[in-house]
């Protein structure tokens, strides 16, 4: 099985070994699962036949992957070591046998990535695993989950009446869980005296206060000794990571944690300063006794969460003389948003809208596959321009394709070229939108009405990072992200067999959730009045405003249409208005023209209910007809007997056919 790196060039499995821990009671799955994962080159660290044994190897050895089985022998089962893995962010794909749908609920709370059903095949399993090291690989999720966590943390908190040491320790034991660190030293920058407090970790959950005097005691020097290794210290300005040589370095500039270093066993640190107002300098510094623990990924959680350390702070020594001013708690979390961020077109202020621009902001800098989902009409295209115009591919195309509109026969010609002659009609050599896009982003719209043939292409490209014109004797490397958007519940599709499973799978890496506009309501008085703004420039003629009674209906109605019927609507309203107020606005016909659609569900599916849905769906499509001509075994592909016992283990009633 090939693998890849994250430019999606292929490696050798020398380059590339995975380890996988196995958490299964039973020895023949257990053994039959090692030999398909060696045998394909990954590293088996073990089997665990219990959740106490698999957190005794995870210890030891921890795996890149974990295969868990749902039903373990013993009182915990593979749920409750789900959180826990879900916790330490260590991926995992679930094994499930014959489980209940209230059982399959539970794990899917978890998040995992993949399941796979007893009894397994090999490809089932390396497709699974394929896909879940892609989706581990690329996304973004645990870091966004780790930014939210860390937050609503912090936020609980401030809205304590901790004081400022119980308050520190609260802080240093809601951060572990993200940033690691077996010493933390925070405090405010002075250039007189050691004015730092230290937390060390002595175990899992226990905690020690380290003072100056105590700093004293374990350094065997007196503090007046300290406090003169203090200030011969230099204070980054900017947060750092320093490890190996660079700590080395560091010490003679900062001699204060060479000392902390020396009695704690220190091998690498992360120093992130914060400005408290305009004339103090704060410092949260975190130590690892392990080396090259902290990366970018810590850095721009921290980043991302400075304004509410800073609020932390302000709120711990605001009863204490260190000159902060009370204004400082004011500090918001979210900052506005303007076109020039790159989020041109895009209106709203919303909480949903900001959770969105939050997204957009964090996988913009990213190469990640990205699906939008959401309604018609909601503004899935606006996001993938957003996405584009926020990334360093922003000066190179963003090519956008209505997979909707692709006549079938033109289909692999329009996406990837064609040569001179490769059929009747082909003139000259054709350069596809693929082709185009290189070095910049494609946009897929309306993925879900692709053709299974050509989502075979697809996923071809997002596996090898190449295409071939039709009539093309050879290949060629293309370099594009892929934006993908659809308002069709994809797993519905793919229980179907109207849609990939491993493509959706891996357009799914950083799913982007496009709210309707009836869960945003409070955006409809700033969406109406700009584009109130826009179509009276267009007609020429000075804008007109929205009586009371007007703006009442639009905020009553729930806009089936989103976003799209809006703009229609206010472009109407605008015609139909002489004076310079919208007294009414007319929505019977947008209400007979647009009935309310029922919300979708996009959560993720099992393979298993995956499998149910599309026999049910086939012996729908017989008229409930299992052997002979026409039947839905033959349809299938399989023997009379084995659709049989599988209606039978998937609890498929006659009655529901």
């Amino acid at each position: 099985m090939k693998k890849f790196t994250a430019n999606g060039h292929e490696v050798t499995s020398s380059e590339f070994k995975k380890r996988i821990l196995i958490v299964e009671d039973q020895f023949i799955e257990a053994h039959d699962l090692q030999l398909i994962l060696e045998k394909a080159s990954y590293e088996v660290t073990g089997i665990a036949r219990s959740v106490e044994q698999a957190l005794e190897q995870i210890e030891i050895n921890r795996p890149d992957l974990v295969f868990l089985d749902i039903m373990l022998k013993g009182s915990r089962n593979g749920i409750e070591l789900a959180h826990i893995l879900k916790e330490k962010y260590i991926g995992f794909i679930f094994i499930s046998a014959n489980s209940s749908k209230s059982i399959l609920d539970q794990a899917k709370t978890t998040q995992p990535y993949g399941f796979i059903v007893k009894p397994f095949r090999e490809q089932d399993v390396l497709t699974t695993l394929e896909i879940a090291f892609y989706r581990q690989q690329y996304s973004l999720e645990s870091q966004l989950l780790q930014q939210f966590q860390l937050q609503a943390a912090i936020t609980d908190i401030i809205n304590s009446d901790l004081k400022k040491e119980e308050a520190l320790l609260a802080f240093a034991k809601a951060t572990q869980t993200f940033i690691p660190f077996d010493y933390l030293e925070t405090g405010f920058v002075t250039t007189t005296h050691f004015d730092n407090l230290g937390i060390v970790r002595r175990n899992l959950d226990q905690y020690q206060m380290i003072n100056l005097q105590k700093l004293s005691q374990i350094a065997e020097i007196s503090e007046k000794e300290i406090n003169e290794t203090y200030r011969k210290s230099k204070a980054d300005k900017e947060p750092i990571i320093y490890s190996e040589e660079a700590l080395i370095n560091n010490f003679q500039e900062a001699p204060i944690k060479a000392l902390i270093a020396h009695n704690f066993g220190i091998k690498s640190y992360l120093v992130f300063p914060l400005s408290i107002a305009t004339i103090q300098s704060y410092h949260f510094t975190f130590y690892s006794r392990n080396l090259n623990v902290y990366s970018q990924e810590h850095l721009r959680i921290l980043n991302s969460l400075e304004p509410l350390f800073c609020q932390f702070i302000t709120k711990i020594y605001s009863k204490e003389d260190v000159n902060l001013p009370a204004k400082k708690t004011e500090i918001k979390n979210v900052k506005p948003v303007n076109p020039e961020q790159g989020f041109d077109g895009i209106i709203g202020n919303s909480s949903q809208m900001s959770a969105v621009f939050n997204y957009i902001r964090k996988v913009s800098p990213s190469d990640t596959s990205v699906l939008v989902l959401g309604e018609s009409g909601t503004g899935k295209e606006k996001i993938a321009q957003s996405i584009h115009a926020l990334s360093p591919r922003k000066d190179k195309p963003l090519v956008i394709i209505n997979c909707g509109a692709i006549p079938e026969n033109l289909a692999e010609s329009l996406l990837f070229g064609h040569e001179k002659g490769a059929f009747t009609g082909a003139l000259d050599r054709r350069i596809g939108k693929f082709e185009m896009a290189d070095g910049g982003t494609i946009f897929l719209d309306e993925i879900g009405e692709m053709s299974l043939e050509l989502q075979v292409k697809l996923l071809r490209v997002l596996q090898e990072r190449e295409i071939e014109r039709v009539g093309g004797t050879s290949s060629m490397k293309i370099d594009v992200r892929i934006i993908a958007a659809t308002n069709k519940n994809l797993e519905e599709e793919v229980a179907a067999g109207r849609f990939r499973m491993d493509l959706y799978y891996r357009l799914h890496v950083f799913p982007i959730m496009v709210p309707p506009l009836k869960k945003r309501k409070e955006d409809i008085p700033d969406l109406a009045n700009h584009f109130i703004a826009v179509y009276s420039e267009k007609m020429g003629r000075k804008a007109p405003v929205l009586s009371d009674f007007a703006l009442q209906q639009i905020m009553n109605y729930n806009w089936p249409g989103n976003i799209r019927e809006l703009e229609h609507v206010i472009q109407r309203a605008i015609l139909l208005t002489d004076g310079n107020t919208i007294k009414e606005i007319e929505l019977s016909m947008s209400s007979k023209m647009h009935p309310e659609q029922p919300s979708e569900s996009f959560s993720i599916k099992t393979i298993l209910e995956n499998e149910r849905d599309y026999i049910l769906y086939i012996l729908k499509k017989c008229n409930g007809k299992i052997s002979g001509a026409g039947g839905a075994a033959e349809i299938l592909d399989i023997h009379p007997s084995t659709l049989n016992s599988k209606i039978k283990k998937l609890e498929i009633k006659k009655g529901i056919i």
